[in-house]
């Protein structure tokens, strides 16, 4: 019987890392529910043990359910019937598999249904998910929607919803427009209120909504009326049952066909404000955004590890020339570099979710009492990292996804591009992965600061000083010496950026991925200890990032602040 998380001792890796411990404790308030519900740990054992049973049926459920029908859901795909999105045949047993597994509301609070659950098990279930499915993933993963009412909402909205989202209600974040894509500040659809019916009313059209039938919508409205910025924009949320919106279409896409990608149309659709007004962008959907990334982080991750799997297996069952394939320098060293990006892909997105997971908590604490001085110094320590990780997790792996899709169908040969093989599906489902919740040049943007503030240097320097077993001390030191060259390369940039403005734009990217590069081999390193597997991937890891390192710095050192004319002249190519 197919199980996806135990069959993965790199996920039970990182579910046992030490900071859970101190995740726990802040989760479960020092095991204050022990005696109100008959499902809450006693202490962290308790928990731990709890965790992994439900990410065993999870395991299960994506191995035996979800993963036999992505084909057949790929193939079929969701349809519009009166106005709305009928699900494919296998879209809808998942989705009643995993009801009946009672896996929704993982980290929703007991008192709304939930199992109040880390967020390092709910992203952790994400990639099992996703590596049976992507385009499921979509659908399922969208209940981190109710993460944000449960942060932001009144506790009457939080009443009403949270427990159905427990009980299996779906999610959408409802937030691009047909003028409005990644520039949400342009969103123009409105929401009055009708002093009448006592509710606010939305009109307009939304566009590339994921999910978009979804029971539960989170809406990006605009309320100020003669408002056309971000300070004019609320969060609203929606209920399917209450009517007025219809699917006018389904995207026809690529990949991730499983999926519903809508565009809606509202019409007078009753809805209820979330939170503060003209906070919608500033804040509210600052906080979907940071959880989206994670949640593509996952869906990432999930996907690597499906492409790596399918690519090993066919390396080991085609032969040619009387010995299987994967017996060519070739074809193994391309399976060592899939492995390596996967465990450092997965490394990554782990400490992100931990450092995400602390800061949040402190979040909750702080709504339900003031926090103690140390207290929030470490809330903000770890909402800095959050910050800066979150972008970097969202590039690296999004990018590894379709690096290793790529290099799956590479493996199959011109079996690979034929539909016989799972690869072709997961090398179309890959490639929104870097496109959608922010491209990769908008993760960028993003984590710069995270250079030039010396966030992503600062934690480098905290990885530097931990202990490392001796056989990945030659790793550690190779990381020592790529770190000066970050700091060259930061140096430089800063400096030539008072010549020439646009200069630290123009290098961003290097920055930032020579960041990724030097941070994913410690995560490695520290994972090492003496275990061979790990030992080679961190190995193996650290030569592509000296490789890719090496390149950035060349370009960078001999580059002049002239050379950012050079790029902007196609600007007038076709005027």
């Amino acid at each position: 019987m197919a199980n996806f998380f135990s069959d993965n001792k790199d996920l039970q890796f990182h579910l046992g890392h030490p900071l859970m411990r101190r995740i726990v404790e802040l989760k479960e308030r020092g095991f204050a529910e022990k005696d109100l519900y008959d499902y809450a740990p006693q202490d962290f054992e308790d928990a731990m043990d709890s965790y992994r049973r439900v990410l065993e049926i999870t395991g299960e459920v994506c191995g035996e359910t979800i993963a036999p029908n992505a084909e057949e859901v790929d193939h079929e795909g969701p349809r519009v019937e009166n106005d709305h999105v009928v699900y494919a045949r296998g879209t809808a047993e998942n989705l009643k598999a995993i009801v009946d597994a009672g896996l929704g509301g993982m980290t929703l609070p007991r008192k709304y249904d939930g199992l109040n659950f880390p967020l390092v098990c709910f992203v952790m279930a994400n990639e099992m998910v996703a590596r049976a499915d992507a385009g499921f993933e979509n659908i399922w993963g969208l209940q981190d929607c109710a993460e944000t009412l449960n942060e932001f909402a009144s506790e009457e909205i939080k009443q009403f919803f949270l427990p159905w989202v427990s009980a299996g209600a779906t999610c959408a974040m409802d937030l691009t427009e047909p003028d409005a894509g990644s520039d949400l500040g342009a969103v123009m659809l409105k929401a009055t209120w009708d002093e009448e019916r006592g509710t606010w009313l939305l009109n307009g059209v939304k566009r590339f909504i994921t999910n978009g039938d979804g029971d539960v919508s989170l809406v990006l409205a605009r309320t100020e009326e003669g408002t056309s910025d971000a300070r004019g924009l609320s969060m609203l949320v929606h209920d399917k049952r209450d009517g007025g919106v219809k699917v006018r279409r389904i995207e026809n896409k690529l990949g991730i066909k499983g999926s519903p990608t809508c565009e809606l149309v509202f019409t007078n659709a009753p809805a209820r404000l979330v939170g503060d007004r003209k906070m919608g962008l500033i804040k509210y959907v600052m906080s979907l955004m940071n959880a989206a990334r994670l949640g593509i982080g996952a869906q990432s991750v999930g996907l690597c590890e499906a492409a790596y799997r399918e690519a090993l297996k066919y390396a080991h069952e085609r032969e040619q020339f009387g010995k299987p394939i994967i017996r060519f320098a070739a074809i193994s060293e391309m399976l060592s570099n899939m492995k390596a990006k996967l465990h450092g892909a997965r490394a990554l997105l782990y400490e992100t979710t931990r450092f995400v997971e602390i800061y949040k908590q402190y979040t909750h604490i702080s709504h339900e009492r003031p926090l103690e001085a140390e207290e929030r110094q470490e809330m903000k320590f770890y909402n800095r990292l959050a910050d800066g990780f979150t972008p970097l997790v969202k590039l690296f792996s999004s990018e590894y996804a379709n690096q290793l899709a790529y290099d799956a169908i590479q493996i199959h040969g011109g079996s690979g591009f034929m539909k016989d093989y799972p690869c072709e599906r997961l090398y179309r489902d890959a490639r929104i992965m870097n496109i959608y919740e922010g491209t990769s040049q908008l993760q960028v943007v993003a984590a710069i600061n995270a250079v030039t503030k010396g966030t992503f240097l600062e934690q480098i320097r905290r990885y530097e000083a931990e202990t490392y077993a001796e056989p990945v001390q030659p790793v550690v030191a190779k990381l020592r010496e790529l770190t000066e060259r970050f700091v060259q390369m930061n140096a430089r940039v800063e400096e030539l950026d008072k010549v020439q403005p646009g200069y630290k734009e123009f290098h961003a990217r290097r920055l930032v991925e020579t960041a990724g590069h030097i941070i994913i081999p410690y995560l490695l390193a520290r994972q090492a200890g003496e275990e061979a597997e790990y030992v080679r991937s961190a190995q193996i890891y650290c030569k592509l990032a000296e490789a890719r390192i090496a390149e950035a710095y060349t370009y960078l050192m001999h580059s002049e602040p002239s050379d950012t004319e050079l790029f902007r002249q196609v600007e007038q190519e076709y005027l």
